[in-house]
């Protein structure tokens, strides 16, 4: 089998593996809402590459697009990747222990994700563009060149990106490096904008050798560096993993008892578990430091800088702030359970105190960023009424909503395996729910500033997210009897996910 069968045999074997999914119905759902986002987002990219080209007509540059593409559209499209693209290692483990060249393997997936459907999408901002600039008297030649540089660099930010998310997954310092690099280019823009007279000069001389020739010659072999050094560490990450290997010799670690917990009977017992799951498995700890990371500097940003001091963009962060950890953990919730969900089944009411357990842990969690905004408080940036009420609608409604979703996920979530590990990506149903746990509350609050005042608004708000903080035992109660009426159709897909 050579490699072009190899490519082929692999392709057909993953839309086949899509279909086998035991949430393939949900799988269309996403796929679907998905579509729909596309194809709004080509109406603005189409809309913003014509503005792109009408500028750099303006301006005599035709390689505009070319400094636009580091300080500004290649930071986007590497954060939209971490919603639509997996690595290379997270699907060539069933392929590991077959009698299939290894690095061929890698190879074929590194390949694949070049020809994603997501970076060609991108040419509907670059032809537009393009044709704009033809029409502004560039030469033929030119337009392609640029066309072809933009193409080659989004591919190579495709490929930094595979790279980087392998590494985080190792460990979070490699955020460090994204953001070095990024950091570097947006500290460019700034400069360009103090009209320092040296940086514009060199930024003449960039944009008048961005649309030579080997400049183009210059992307592509960046592309092919980078496709190099994702070969090697895709094959030699995924196979560690799956071997088990590890460098570091096993040590004793000593056992924390949290003994606090035991006051509160089995919740504090489910409790423990809560806890002895974040510090014990790695693809949780990753999670959980990752989404605590985020509250963290979103906190700070809003919080002790003026970038948001708009009435709707405090609003927007502030609700963020309480609500991010509970949407990017809850919308997989029992996910990780699913791994020793027949343990749980034992004993009646096991898996309602379980609930309670990790409702009272969700709810410890709006504590950091509370602590973390109280300077801010004090200093009057943020009334106490609107913190006190994104705080309750946290715990309250969101909580509420997130939660439903321990009814139909039946997807186990590894506990271990993170460069390797499957079912990361949403369903249609958890997209679904997360796009109206993090919309549903601003829209509301919205609609409450304009009808009556901004103090209003923010007392209905906590009324409302005290009202389901307070009945949370009854509907905790009413999820698991509707956890239980599909109980076995659940245990059915944890199991079949393993």
């Amino acid at each position: 089998m050579n490699k072009f069968q190899l490519f082929r045999l692999l392709r057909r074997q993953n839309k086949l593996a899509f279909r086998r999914n035991p949430a393939y119905d949900q799988s269309v759902v996403a796929k679907v809402l998905m579509a729909i986002g596309a194809g709004i987002t080509i109406i603005y990219m189409i809309c913003a590459g014509t503005m792109f080209g009408s500028l750099a007509n303006d301006s005599g540059t035709p390689a505009f697009i070319l400094f636009l593409l580091p300080t500004f559209l290649l930071e986007i499209d590497f954060l939209a990747r971490f919603m639509v693209q997996k690595t290379p290692a997270m699907l060539i483990k069933p392929y590991m222990l077959l009698p299939l060249p290894r690095r061929t393997v890698v190879e074929t997936f590194l390949l694949t994700s070049l020809a994603g459907s997501y970076n060609w999408l991108w040419l509907t901002l670059f032809l537009p563009y393009s044709f704009i600039i033809y029409c502004g008297g560039t030469e033929l030649s030119t337009v392609g060149l640029i066309l072809v540089s933009c193409i080659v660099l989004i591919l190579a930010n495709s490929q930094f990106y595979l790279l980087v998310r392998t590494l985080i997954a190792r460990s979070l310092l490699w955020w460090i490096v994204p953001i070095v690099i990024y950091g570097s280019f947006i500290a460019c823009l700034f400069l360009a904008a103090d009209d320092n007279q040296v940086f514009e000069d060199m930024l003449d001389g960039y944009l008048d050798v961005a649309a030579a020739p080997w400049f183009t010659l210059v992307c592509v072999a960046l592309l092919v560096c980078l496709l190099l050094v994702n070969r090697a560490t895709q094959y030699r990450f995924a196979f560690e993993e799956v071997s088990r290997e590890s460098k570091k010799p096993a040590a004793l670690k000593s056992v924390s008892q949290f003994s606090f917990l035991e006051r509160f009977g089995q919740t504090g017992d489910y409790l423990k578990l809560e806890l002895k799951s974040i510090m014990r498995n790695k693809a949780i700890r990753a999670r959980v430091f990752m989404s605590l990371g985020l509250i963290v500097v979103l906190t700070l940003l809003i919080a002790y800088t003026d970038v948001y001091d708009g009435q709707m963009m405090l609003n927007f962060w502030c609700f963020y702030c309480f609500s991010i950890y509970g949407i990017t953990a809850l919308i997989k919730i029992m996910g990780p359970e699913g791994n020793y969900i027949d343990f749980l089944m034992i004993h009646r009411e096991n898996i309602l105190q379980l609930l309670r357990a990790k409702y009272y842990f969700h709810v410890a969690i709006l504590m950091v960023p509370l602590l973390l905004m109280l300077p801010a408080i004090i200093a009057g940036k943020f009334p106490l009424l609107m913190v006190a009420a994104y705080m309750l609608l946290s715990s309250g409604y969101l909580y509420f909503l997130l939660f439903q979703m321990a009814v139909y996920n039946k997807q186990t979530l590894p506990l271990e395996a993170k460069v390797t590990g499957k079912n990361n990506v949403e369903n249609g149903l958890q997209l679904a729910v997360e796009l109206l746990a993090m919309l549903s509350p601003l829209a509301i609050v919205a609609m409450l500033i304009l009808l009556f005042s901004e103090q209003t608004a923010y007392w209905v708000l906590l009324i409302v997210g005290l009202a389901f903080t307070l009945s949370h035992p009854y509907w905790l109660r009413n999820i698991y009897h509707r956890m239980m009426l599909r109980k076995y159709e659940n245990l059915e897909g944890f199991h079949a996910s393993r």
